[in-house]
């Protein structure tokens, strides 16, 4: 299969430019937005001119890239899920084949081996995959909204030059923020770091690290200065074979079973200081940025594994089973139940989509951010438990898809951010908008 990344590269190129046509020419009065987003606003294309489009509509590259990550899932990844998920691993030659494609550099720029393409295609992308395999696209989710962008924004130009290359064609990368009771209190991490002459040394350990067993690039928070509280929370860049190292543990999990989540623990890990990631005490800054711009990819996960589960049950009511001798997707309770879910999948696609649009054009996306990821998460686990009911029995064993997007649901309300965490976070942000 021809490299997707390769075929979209010069429809992206051609976007790109004709983007960089257009200045606005109230930029320079325009009010400054601030948000908590790795990704600078854009000042180079105005907007003001272009009709309104539906926040479902794709762009030309973007329509491709659905496409052919759709066809690539089928014919690659849906072979083998069944068997991933009972193995609890990963198949190497399917993060290959991720690389091969250009899955894994999507925002990349072309000048580092990547694809050079948007946010949003990263968005498409992750969509189309859960449709097949919510641990395929979780891989794919976290090395690229997480660790590439950890790069791309606050990566040293050495640090860029070494490692942006690696992470687009060959070298999977994990972000190591969570501990055993640092979760949804993510700055309340016991691991700390201080100086030595040539670097920094790391002590404590990391939990719940998804993509640790296929990484060899991790993005580590730890305390340079406790004293600081969370203010000393510092980012570092620890390769795998590091002395001191080592992955304690892998997880057996209810769901997302290939994805690899495991315990790592630091003892006395030297690195050198060109390992520093950005600047001393900027890590809290840097967690929050990338965990808001995460969310809406665990979003899009959580569309697609409910796009997933609604297909693969439509096709077998509409088709295959019947009772009292009609298919009972021709019965009316039938009929509401899947138009009423059909209508909460696109309305949390919505809220994903506009999240995605609203971070590109580099307003604040935060609430939307939350909302997409609570509201989806929730939609994901919904439909996905009502479709194995639609599919009786056999939705119920292991032999189709049906209880693995059932079972794979569940993670959407936990990992980056809570429900609770996206509850709290829209009515504060609320509580800021409405009071005099």
């Amino acid at each position: 299969m021809a490299s997707i990344a390769r075929a979209l590269r010069p429809l992206a190129r051609s976007a790109t430019a004709s983007s960089r046509k257009v200045r606005p020419s109230f930029a320079k009065s325009a009010p400054q937005i601030r948000c908590l987003s790795a990704t600078a606003p854009r000042r180079d294309i105005d907007i003001s001119e272009i009709p309104p489009t539906p926040i479902s509509h794709l762009s030309e590259t973007e329509n491709l890239m659905a496409d052919s990550v759709s066809k690539f899932a089928q014919e690659v990844i849906l072979p083998k899920a069944r068997e991933m998920d009972e193995a609890e691993a990963m198949d190497p030659a399917v993060v290959e084949q991720l690389f091969e494609q250009g899955l894994m550099g999507i925002e990349i720029p072309e000048e580092y081996g990547g694809s050079g393409m948007n946010f949003t295609s990263a968005i498409i992308a992750i969509e189309e995959l859960a449709r097949i395999d919510p641990s395929v696209s979780v891989m794919c989710d976290v090395h690229n909204t997480l660790c590439n962008t950890a790069i791309l924004k606050w990566g040293s130009e050495k640090q860029k030059k070494e490692l942006l290359p690696r992470l687009a064609t060959n070298t999977v990368a994990s972000f190591c923020l969570s501990e055993p009771v640092s979760g949804s209190d993510a700055f309340a991490m016991a691991t700390k770091a201080v100086k030595t002459e040539n670097g920094y040394k790391i002590n404590g350990g990391k939990m719940w690290i998804t993509n640790s067993m296929e990484s060899d690039v991790f993005i580590v928070f730890a305390n340079l200065d406790p004293s600081k509280k969370y203010k000393g929370i510092t980012a570092f860049i620890v390769e795998k074979g590091t002395p001191g190292f080592s992955i304690a543990k892998k997880e057996k999990k209810l769901g997302i079973k290939a994805s690899s989540t495991c315990v790592i623990n630091f003892d006395d890990v030297e690195i050198p200081k060109e390992n520093l990631l950005g600047k001393e005490f900027e890590g809290y800054k840097y967690a929050i940025g990338l965990l808001n711009e995460g969310r809406i990819g665990i979003a899009a996960q959580m569309t697609g594994l409910a796009l997933g589960a609604f297909e693969n049950a439509a096709r077998y009511a509409y088709n295959d089973r019947k009772q009292f001798g009609k298919l009972i997707g021709e019965f009316q309770g039938m009929q509401h139940q899947m138009a009423q879910a059909w209508v909460e999948i696109q309305a949390a696609r919505a809220l994903v989509y506009n999240a995605s649009r609203k971070k590109e054009a580099g307003q604040d996306f935060v609430r939307d951010a939350a909302m997409a990821k609570l509201y989806a998460s929730q939609v994901a686990g919904k439909v996905s438990s009502q479709a194995v009911e639609w599919m009786g029995g056999m939705g119920f064993v292991r032999e189709g898809l049906a209880e693995k997007f059932f079972r794979d649901s569940k993670i959407g309300a936990i990992y980056e951010g809570t429900s609770n965490i996206q509850l709290q976070t829209i009515a504060k942000d609320l509580q800021k908008q409405y009071t005099n």
